[in-house]
């Protein structure tokens, strides 16, 4: 490999990005806006739920349920209603999510040691948000019961009931449980898979396209210098693009930056490694820009948006989907975030990862480099 070769092949890229000003500037600002949009649209916390109050006992047990609901954040509570018709009306026309209904002597077949039930009624629609209102729901009830329960006891016996199991929560590496905090390092890693398949996806289908390619091949310029050449402009773009969406997601949405800085950018090196190769690989497949674009656009968003664990949880899908996802770069990449961003781990957490992406970019550098190769001859 002859290293003027490759850094000629670098500088006329370079110049063909700089002439391109409009890409350039789409190439830079285009993490920025994805970022910002995900970032502040993009949000799994489910809190301020709208919710209705049917109190049919009107004592002072079920205003004192009540009053955990107003001082829950977790709840809105809308107002009080006196039948289902207006429940029913309400959630119909999505003002309301979730719907308390007390019944009638709920405080005294409470004291008593009789089976109460609060009804829950939600809106099922969106399934995910109805379960973790229940379970929100489900927990000031509980906890409501259990204190109304103690006193009584307490009353009967005049002696105070010792606790006798007690749950301390604590909540490591985000203790404010906010979704921003695992939303922005992933986003990272579908950006840079995104922007790196756009960028190089189209650069060997635009060179047969302009009749570039065959001027070339005439060169003595190998497979391997040709692609590293490609790349290497690219890489440039790609790197500042990096040191934007962590720059922002830092300052920003102050999202907590604990590990090795250092060992965070040879992780994201080695990943632009591979995504660029990538790109270039599928260009050299597709041979038009057109279904070079579309190849990456579908290789490179939608794997690491749905088949990485960003949003979905791997473990909830299907076995041999879980097995496909092995096969993600952006799965491991993403572990990789997560851990320097949150949790400030290392090399010796994170090596596996680490191996996994390198692997993935040298197999796809030499696949690009084998195919190029085979055009030439």
């Amino acid at each position: 490999m002859n290293l003027r070769r490759t850094r000629a092949m670098a500088g006329k890229e370079l110049r063909h990005i700089w002439r391109d000003a409009r890409s350039l500037i789409i190439a830079l600002a285009l993490p920025v806006i994805m970022l910002l949009l995900f970032g502040y649209a993009l949000s799994l916390d489910v809190d301020q739920i709208p919710t209705l109050i049917f109190d049919s006992d009107g004592s002072p047990a079920s205003r004192a349920l009540i009053a955990r609901f107003e001082g829950s954040r977790y709840f809105e509570i809308l107002g009080f209603v006196d039948d289902y018709r207006s429940i029913e009306s309400s959630i119909d026309r999505d003002e309301c999510l979730i719907a308390v209904v007390i019944p009638k002597e709920f405080s005294r077949n409470l004291l008593t040691g009789k089976d109460v039930q609060v009804q829950l009624i939600i809106d099922g629609s969106d399934s995910n948000t109805a379960s973790i209102a229940l379970g929100y729901a489900e927990a000031i009830v509980a906890a409501h019961a259990s204190a109304l329960q103690s006193a009584a006891s307490n009353q009967k016996s005049g002696k105070p009931t010792p606790l006798l199991v007690e749950a301390q929560l604590r909540v490591w590496y985000n203790s404010d449980l906010k979704s921003q905090n695992y939303i922005i390092p992933g986003l990272l890693a579908v950006i840079l898979m995104i922007i790196s398949a756009m960028l190089t996806s189209l650069t060997i289908a635009r060179e047969w396209e302009m009749g570039t390619m065959e001027q070339l091949l005439s060169t003595p310029l190998r497979p391997a210098e040709l692609v590293l050449g490609k790349m290497s402009a690219y890489f440039a773009v790609g790197a500042m693009d990096t040191v934007i969406v962590i720059v922002v997601g830092v300052i920003i949405f102050e999202v907590p930056l604990r590990g090795n800085l250092f060992f965070l950018a040879v992780s994201c090196f080695i990943f632009l490694f591979g995504a660029l190769c990538w790109g270039i690989l599928i260009s050299a497949i597709a041979g038009s820009q057109l279904l070079a674009y579309q190849l990456g656009m579908m290789t490179s968003f939608l794997p690491a948006f749905l088949l990485s664990g960003f949003i979905y949880s791997i473990e909830n899908m299907p076995v041999p989907i879980q097995m496909f996802t092995f096969l993600v770069p952006a799965r491991y990449f993403i572990t990789l975030l997560k851990g320097i961003f949150l949790k400030g781990v290392g090399l010796e957490v994170l090596g596996i990862e680490v191996a996994f992406l390198t692997v993935f970019a040298t197999l796809v550098f030499l696949t690009a480099t084998r195919i190029i190769k085979r055009t030439v001859v």
